[in-house]
């Protein structure tokens, strides 16, 4: 156990490795007044090594770990993965790859929704994490003796944990299961911020397609300062504001700065200045280029009692399987299989399509039906 602070020490340990057939991986960073995370110490372990490697130290390059995370031949374990890979991301434009994220895999193996890595730690390596350096000052130099062991625990009850859950994986014949999802975490794709598409991340009651380009646009601009200026996107604008804008399409300074949401002390001369820009260009756009109006969700006795019971049905697939419930199919998958045999959903492909997929769309169309024998529910009929 020890920690890294010089490109040597780094370049040495990564040498060592990368003769490793796997390596398990754990960040410490802080976002709280920034865009980006900033990154304070990667803790890594091998079967029989463990490092803290401190990133804020003094001309570290940290080339040699950049280069291990791409390392094909090394498989990378994380616990909650996606925080982690948009770091490293973010820092070397390229995603660590091979991955196994043993909280996804987890819920394959049954162990619920979301499982946390405290969780998982008490249940297969009988160990306790020390919670009280949970909300620590992760930049803060120099490290305590705690700190240090706490962040280290991470990695190293990480190993028993990976190795417990790919043994059950192989057992069950679950590993293909899993390839999906880390198929999704390895893609560049999922960690890309295109300003253009950040509107589709703001909740809005907006339907109307020139209200709609609004919005997309000015969420983009707030999404390119939050960037440029590193940080966080409602220290720039709230997602009310954005809404606001989109609703009112004010045209001058003062109706900018009388909305609700605004004020002329949040929003200055020349950011009021860039979306009232914004504004008039969307209202003298083509009404071609505006997203498409959106009409209001479907009224809840529409889907209601069907999707009901494909609730019912994949907590009882799900339980009789051993795999969570999320992993297979969310609420809003349930809903659209609810309206369309056809829906574009996961639920309706591949092996979620083999344990509850079909079954699915037999009970929406009384080829089976759900029923109680002996005080448990029970599925009644053929769906074939």
């Amino acid at each position: 156990m020890h920690l890294i602070a010089d490109t040597g020490s780094l370049r040495a340990l990564c040498e060592r490795l990368a003769a490793s057939r796997y390596i398990t991986v754990d960040t410490e960073f802080m976002r709280d007044t920034t865009f980006w995370p900033r990154l304070c110490l990667v803790q890594v372990a091998s079967s029989d090594e463990a490092a803290a490697i401190d990133t804020l130290a003094p001309d570290i390059d940290l080339a040699p770990l950049f280069a291990l995370m791409r390392d094909p031949g090394v498989l990378k374990v994380f616990h909650a993965a996606r925080q982690d890979i948009e770091i490293f991301y973010h820092l070397d434009g390229r995603v660590p790859s091979p991955v196994f994220d043993t909280q996804v895999a987890a819920m394959v193996c049954g162990f619920g929704d979301q499982v946390g890595y405290e969780k998982l730690v008490a249940k297969l390596a009988r160990a306790s994490i020390d919670k009280t350096q949970r909300f620590t000052d992760w930049a803060r130099r120099p490290l305590t003796r705690r700190m240090h062991e706490y962040a280290i625990s991470d990695v190293t009850h990480l190993r028993v944990v990976y190795e417990k859950i790919a043994a059950r994986l192989e057992r069950d014949g679950r590993a293909g299961w899993l390839a999906e999802e880390m198929g999704t975490l390895t893609d560049p794709a999922t960690y890309r911020l295109d300003p253009a598409d950040a509107w589709l991340r703001v909740k809005t009651r907006l339907r109307k397609p020139r209200q709609l380009a609004v919005l997309r646009e000015v969420t983009a601009w707030r999404e390119t300062e939050a960037q440029r200026r590193d940080v966080p996107r409602n220290r720039v604008l709230r997602d009310e504001a954005l809404n606001e804008i989109a609703a009112q399409e004010p045209g001058t300074r003062e109706e900018l700065w009388n909305l609700r949401s605004l004020g002329r002390g949040h929003v200055g001369k020349n950011s009021a200045d860039a979306l009232l820009a914004i504004v008039a260009e969307v209202r003298a756009a083509a009404p071609s280029t505006y997203p498409k109006e959106r009409k209001p969700p479907p009224a809840a006795n529409h889907a209601g009692p069907s999707a009901d019971l494909l609730k019912v049905l994949l907590k009882l697939r799900c339980e009789e399987n051993d795999v969570a419930q999320k992993l297979v199919a969310s609420a809003d998958d349930i809903e659209a299989i609810a309206r369309d045999d056809m829906a574009e959903v996961r639920a309706l492909r591949g092996w979620r399509r083999e344990i509850f997929g079909e079954d699915a769309l037999a009970l929406k169309h009384g080829r089976i039906a759900l029923g109680i024998e002996d005080g448990n529910i029970r599925v009644i009929g053929n769906a074939g």
